[in-house]
């Protein structure tokens, strides 16, 4: 019996490399069944120089071309519903802005005194109330603030839907190379039971050694169907930002397996106050700022000038009169509303530094993240795959030798395994911790912009 064929990987993700490796090893650590086979020498002589390469087919292919990042983005951007409605809201602020603008309305008053005829008297005024103190630019500034507001709310927004469509882009490339793993893993377990029975049947080795392998190859069957399950999750989620279904994907392209150097703190620190949460505090500050220089504008009294004529039947004649009317602040000096404004005030600015605080240490937890999980994929890459790899070539060699045991060609591959799948999780934390620090400075390519 020969070895399996490698088959080609999927659109845009490739097995992982490490220095002095031609590839990346078996996944699957039920190969060592296979190995237990007849064909055990002719697989030791090649498995080393194919590593993990690919063995068989991975899961169906779809019809749905592949998608990229940079399409699905512009997907989003059109037809997400959170980034619409952020959208909406700062073109309703443009009709704050033309509000304040305006003066306020005169007013009609028409009145008609005694009812007889011959002593009726006609009254025809016009009202006109007069901003003082400053009303109407202290008005306008506030609208200005709060469309800066709403203005800083998109950006926010689209920093937001950014790293969700980072998360749910990268999920489903983690969740297409498990599906390529879990595959070979099944594949090879499937021979490795037939080759078991095959050497059970000539008395080479106890039927207990069949059993492992049926148990093995029942288990990776349920592994590679939840992998694919886990596929399909991951297309549904990242199609549901555009309001799209995820049977309508195909398979994502792209680059899961190369992460990217952090930037330092300093240059972090220096932009906090670009943040899109910084900008927003300091939205919600300008306008605090600008209701409290309203109220006490509002401390001047607007007068009111009435323009009228009388008309006086008894006299048979018009009389143009003219009047001011002056509001007296006995009992109201609006110095609830100025008290109000002005605690407001002094919570925004509160509120301000304690967003800094916050941020800060976001930005310090998401780039120690970045950091370490960088190290660990330079670690897993560089000393324990390979490690694992030989460890497991040498089990494989000492087994069809008689110097070790079934169980330690076992072992042998759930070690190299897991050091596979720690591999894949810790560049995950990777391309997570950096999508965290993009959505905080809300900038789409941060260790580009910093250098590194």
């Amino acid at each position: 019996m020969t070895t399996p064929q490698p088959v080609p990987t999927r659109a845009g993700i490739h097995p992982p490399h490490t220095p002095g490796h031609r590839g990346p090893a078996w996944p699957a650590w039920l190969l060592s069944a296979a190995l237990a086979s007849a064909w055990l020498p002719q697989a030791q002589a090649q498995a080393p120089a194919q590593g993990l390469e690919r063995a068989t087919a991975s899961a169906p292919a779809q019809a749905n071309p592949a998608i990229t990042l940079a399409a699905a983005w512009d997907k989003a951007l059109a037809a997400n519903p959170g980034l619409q409605a952020a959208r909406h809201g700062a073109a309703a602020a443009e009709g704050l802005v033309v509000q304040s603008q305006a003066r306020p309305n005169p007013e009609l008053a028409v009145s008609i005194e005694d009812t007889r005829r011959e002593t009726r008297t006609h009254t025809v005024q016009i009202n006109q109330l007069i901003e003082l103190g400053g009303k109407r630019e202290a008005r306008m500034q506030l609208a200005d603030t709060e469309k800066s507001a709403a203005e800083a709310g998109v950006v926010a927004a689209l920093a937001a839907l950014r790293y969700q469509l980072q998360i749910h882009f990268n999920e489903l490339l983690l969740a297409q190379q498990r599906v390529d793993f879990a595959t070979q893993t099944h594949a090879l377990a499937t021979q490795a039971l037939d080759a078991a029975n095959k050497r059970v049947q000539a008395g080479k080795v106890p039927p207990l050694e069949a059993s492992r392998a049926q148990v093995a190859q029942a288990n990776a069957a349920m592994e590679l169907e939840q992998a694919r399950s886990l596929t399909g999750v991951a297309q549904h989620n990242l199609a549901a930002l555009w309001g799209g279904r995820g049977t309508e994907l195909g398979l994502a392209s792209g680059d899961f397996l190369t992460t990217t150097a952090a930037p330092t703190a300093e240059q972090l620190d220096q932009r906090l106050d670009e943040a899109p949460a910084m900008v927003l505090a300091q939205r919600a500050l300008a306008q605090s700022q600008a209701t409290s220089a309203l109220e006490r504008a509002k401390r001047v009294q607007d007068p009111t000038v009435t323009l009228g004529v009388k008309r006086a039947q008894d006299v048979g004649r018009n009389q143009v009169f003219v009047g001011v009317s002056i509001p007296l602040p006995l009992f109201d000096r609006n110095a609830g509303n100025q008290l109000q404004a002005l605690r407001k005030v002094d919570q925004a600015e509160q509120q301000l530094q304690d967003q800094r605080l916050q941020l800060q240490a976001q930005v310090f937890a998401a780039r120690q993240q970045w950091l370490s999980s960088n190290q660990q994929v330079a670690l897993l890459q560089s000393q324990v795959i390979p490690t694992a790899q030989s460890a497991y070539d040498l089990a494989v060699r000492g087994f069809s030798l008689g110097k070790f045991s079934f169980l330690d060609v076992l072992d042998a591959q759930r070690s190299l395994f897991d050091s596979q799948r720690q591999l894949l999780d810790q560049l995950m934390a990777s391309h997570r911790a950096r999508a965290e620090i993009e959505r905080i400075f809300g900038t789409p390519a941060l260790a580009a912009a910093t250098g590194t």
